[in-house]
């Protein structure tokens, strides 16, 4: 396979579709369908080469698809090499820069299997020692899209994006579980005051606060993951509708073999294709389950920031690494502005998880025309969560400290530790010393031993920490 010499810049080829013909840059690897796809959808300024996990999965599509077609005698071996190379190369990110169409565009991602389809088509001409554009040698739709439809290659290609989006999440989100577990057995004996609808409640030590955290990302870690397999189940060889039609016998069994051989993955087919091309209820799933995971990654973050606060007028009894100056006006102010980040990414989260529910109630018949806004939400949402976890364990909770004097004074003034005493004294003689307690100042421990209703080792027992924490 030989290249030939590219055209200058500023040169143009003429292409034709079946509205008429235009004049394509001579040196692009795209062509007039993805030309009128950038004319007609100028619209978030972001492309779909923007997502590396997409174009990595229209590739290994794509991929399957030509090897398919060889083994049933519809692609020569020669055109089908020069294909399959193409389709590597596109996995690899050589043309990451080629996927200009934008995210957001009508006809349920057609300008995007077309991009794919053009530069694949390309590329192989390359390959073979022809000019780009002379679609007589490789042709993006009679041999690239060859069994195939938008509307099979579309959902399967998103599926597999968000796979690996999802994983990468999976990734992140257990190394941040790590790091707060790790900041849960380094504050294991300190003790303090746990609070219910922020007033004080009864005793706990940090450790077992920063646990929940590290159990509650665990356990959301466990709902992702989960999500894995439902979305390796594809409609590749459905085409149009469901129904296969322009797919040989055998296309369908053999395309799915090969992009599991591809990927590595458990790939499996849809039942009921006619069902699978026109639901877009995996999406939803995975939506609302990163939404959950999200928002309660935003609670832990509310708490960090709340139990940080001050330094002299608020909780204080955590300390947040500094990682910049808060303030433009106030000196020496510093803010949680890590957390603040994880919070508003989990605001975008929620506000697309609305998009994909109302994208997924949208379709109509045999086909959902707007997947493509549910794959730009789905997938820009995982890349944000998978960022946010990453900076929030790197640049925060790794860093995080611990004010133990004051948690300690705190503690000892606190009239938190009369529900300790409840079931020795009783509700009410508790509540009794609890309201002298706060009006004299004086300690809870002090008006128990003033009237000896409990001798001291009965308080000791249970006013140690490891009872009052309940260890």
């Amino acid at each position: 396979m030989t290249a030939v010499p590219k055209a200058p810049a500023s040169a143009t080829r003429t292409e034709q579709d079946s509205l008429g013909s235009r004049d394509v840059p001579a040196t692009a690897y795209w062509g007039i369908s993805t030309l009128r796809a950038l004319e007609n959808f100028p619209v978030s300024g972001r492309n779909v080469g923007s997502f590396r996990n997409i174009v990595w999965a229209f590739g290994a599509v794509k991929l399957a698809s030509a090897r398919a077609n060889e083994s049933l005698g519809l692609l020569d071996g020669r055109r089908s090499a020069a294909i399959q190379e193409a389709c590597s190369e596109v996995m690899d990110g050589r043309f990451d820069d080629s996927f200009v169409v934008d995210r957001i565009q009508g006809g349920a991602g057609t300008s995007t299997n077309m991009n794919a389809n053009e530069v694949i088509a390309n590329r192989a001409l390359e390959l073979l020692g022809h000019a780009l554009g002379d679609y007589s040698a490789v042709d993006p739709i009679d041999h690239v899209n060859r069994s195939q439809s938008t509307n099979d290659i579309y959902p399967t290609a998103v599926k597999l994006a968000v796979h690996r989006a999802v994983e990468e999440l999976c990734a992140e989100h257990a190394l941040l579980t790590d790091a707060f577990r790790e900041r849960s057995d380094a504050f294991a004996d300190i003790i303090k005051v746990g609070r219910t609808q922020l007033q004080d409640a009864v005793p706990m030590t940090l450790g077992q606060e920063f646990g929940a955290f590290a159990d509650t990302l665990a356990e959301d870690r466990l709902r992702l993951c989960e999500l894995l397999p439902h979305l390796l189940e594809v409609n590749l060889g459905a085409t149009a509708i469901g129904t296969g039609i322009t797919a040989p016998p055998g296309y369908r069994p053999a395309v799915v073999r090969e992009l599991g051989d591809i990927t590595g993955l458990a790939i499996v087919s849809a039942g009921n294709l006619v069902e699978a091309t026109s639901d877009a209820g995996v999406f939803l799933l995975a939506s609302g389950v990163l939404k959950r995971a999200a928002v309660k990654l935003s609670k832990i973050c509310n708490d960090l920031r709340l139990l940080s606060s001050g330094p002299q007028a608020g909780f204080g009894e955590i300390t947040l690494p500094a990682v910049q100056a808060g303030s433009s006006i106030m000196p020496g102010k510093v803010n949680p502005v890590i957390p603040e980040m994880v919070n508003q990414v989990a605001y975008r989260v929620v506000g697309a998880d609305s998009t994909i529910t109302m994208a997924a109630e949208a379709g109509q018949l045999q086909l959902n025309a707007f997947e493509p806004v549910m794959a730009d939400a789905l997938l820009e949402s995982l890349q944000w969560m998978t960022a946010a976890c990453r900076l929030l364990r790197e640049r925060c909770v790794t860093g995080i400290e611990a004010n133990e004097p004051l948690l300690l004074r705190r503690m000892a003034e606190s009239l938190s530790v009369v529900t300790g005493l409840t079931p020795l004294l009783g509700y009410a003689t508790a509540a009794g010393l609890a309201k002298e307690a706060l009006a004299t100042g004086r300690p809870i421990t002090e008006l128990v031993r003033e009237r000896g209703i409990l001798d001291e080792r009965q308080l000791s027992a249970a006013l140690s920490p490891a009872t009052l924490a309940g260890l």
